[in-house]
């Protein structure tokens, strides 16, 4: 999809002074399409993976605080993808444009919260890693409805919201700002999500 400079500035302005934005239909169908065909690859090929918390030597899996399954992408790995990736290049590029930050990479995964699961309260941020600067998150959940859970919890001064997981809307957000969990999941939720980075880290030890 193509999008009017005023738009874009907007979605900035938005995530500078309220640090979140919720962006609905922000990918195409066809794009909706190319990513979920994938996905089904590397779910049937059994590579999705369990998610732990933590970098490096802190790296655990806890499934009572994160119970995802998680794939990491890669351009060069993953051609399909080209489409994602290439829009995920022009909103690093709008974003250091109009926010006025240094984004120098970005790392991506796919996920998938089975039933039942969930992740707690957390900031996209490590004590020890602090290069995360902006949270990518997009849904891929076609025609979920409430009772199905996974929605985002956002926490705040004021009390706090919920986002629904519906398929093609965008959320960006500051890593190392805004407190969120996933609240239980009562069917399979899919997303697609990462961050857009200060100091790209090395793929293979891209953790958490």
């Amino acid at each position: 999809m193509v999008y009017s400079e005023d738009k874009w500035i907007s979605w900035v302005d938005e995530l500078a002074e309220k640090d979140i934005v919720i962006i609905d239909d922000f990918i195409s169908d066809e794009l909706y399409k190319t990513i979920m065909d994938f996905f089904s690859v590397i779910e049937e090929n059994e590579r999705l993976k369990k998610a732990g918390i933590g970098t490096s030597q802190d790296y655990q899996i806890q499934k009572e605080v994160r119970g995802d399954l998680i794939y990491w992408l890669d351009p060069k790995r993953d051609p399909p993808l080209l489409l994602f990736f290439n829009l995920m290049e022009e909103l690093r590029e709008k974003l250091g444009m109009y926010c006025f930050i240094s984004l120098s990479g970005s790392e991506f995964h796919l996920a998938k919260y089975p039933i039942g699961s969930k992740y707690e309260k957390h900031i996209d941020q490590f004590n020890k890693r602090s290069n995360r600067q902006i949270t990518v998150l997009i849904y891929l959940n076609k025609d979920w409805k409430k009772g199905d859970g996974g929605e985002l919890k956002v926490s705040n001064e004021e009390g706090g919201f919920t986002v629904e997981p519906i398929a093609k809307r965008m959320l960006l957000f500051k890593s190392n700002v805004v407190e969120h969990e996933v609240l239980l999941t009562n069917v399979p939720r899919y997303s697609l999500s990462g961050w857009l980075l200060h100091q790209p880290a090395a793929l293979g030890s891209l953790l958490g």
